[in-house]
């Protein structure tokens, strides 16, 4: 009896072992990824905006075979979409009389790939509106709504001057939308008469004060550069990245059709 207690102890053992290895092993796939949690004080407006913003579709470029294939032969991870889609255009015929022929060409300096390391978003990045009401002499609440008295134009943009700003900006909002899933944009339009049926209700005696901010993602990383030189020898097509550098890079990405909402009631004005 006590052999075969001694057997199941073990037997124990090495199943907990085994879950317990199982369990760090276990990575988290990108479902596993959560939304940004968005306050109750944020709301939508896509359908009560009067300016009608684009959408910012920026689906991540797939790389053709031909380009896949030198992509990989590359010791730095390539990720910038531009340098994707030259590669994409480029054809490069394996002849069989390319055999001796030895050619490097020098593709210039690229952003080659994004690192994200912090991806934090500020529900009151910028004052857009103030609506107002002074409820001191009325007998019963008031009713206030949010009326957009005026368009306004938000932007965003790197927090420093970078070569290729505009691939770097690309590359910092993909991963910016990747990390929160928020409809971003380094530009946003809010239209003058813009509306919500939320009420904010104004005591008597009180003065009401309805403030409505454009938010924004405060994204931060590191971007890496380098040398692109596409080097054949006989029919071998490779990718080669030389003087790589790395630089600290951060961005203000506003959230596109977002407004947040601050109420405030006083018994005098501010």
């Amino acid at each position: 009896m006590k052999k075969y207690r001694v057997i199941f102890i073990l037997l124990l053992s090495l199943l907990v072992l085994s879950s317990t290895i199982q369990a760090e092993n276990k990575k988290p796939s990108p479902s596993d990824k959560q939304k940004a949690n968005i306050p109750n004080s944020v709301l939508d407006i896509t359908k009560e905006n009067t300016y009608p913003n684009p959408t910012q579709d920026l689906p991540y470029l797939q790389p053709s075979e031909l380009t896949q294939e030198l992509i990989d032969t590359s010791k730095v991870e390539i990720e910038n979409p531009n340098l994707i889609r030259m590669l994409n255009e480029s054809t490069m015929n394996k002849s069989p009389f390319s055999i001796g022929m030895r050619a490097t060409i020098y593709l210039g300096e690229w952003p080659l790939n994004y690192s994200s390391t912090e991806t934090a978003p500020n529900w009151e990045y910028q004052k857009i509106n103030t609506n107002y009401y002074d409820n001191r002499s009325g007998k019963s609440n008031y009713k206030l709504h949010y009326v957009q008295e005026a368009q306004k134009k938000v932007n965003g943009g790197l927090t420093a001057k970078v070569p290729h700003s505009e691939d770097v900006q690309k590359m910092m909002l993909l991963k910016a939308m990747e990390k929160t899933k928020l409809p971003l944009s380094f530009k946003t339009i809010i239209g003058a008469g813009t509306k919500k049926d939320q009420v904010y209700n104004i005591e008597p005696k009180r003065l009401g004060y309805l403030y409505a901010y454009a938010p924004a993602v405060n994204e931060k990383g590191k971007i890496t550069y380098g040398e692109v030189y596409l080097v054949m020898k006989g029919s071998k097509r490779t990718i080669v990245v030389k003087n790589v550098t790395s630089q600290g890079i951060g961005a203000w990405i506003p959230v596109q059709d977002h407004v947040s909402f601050g109420f405030v009631a006083s018994d005098s004005p501010r």
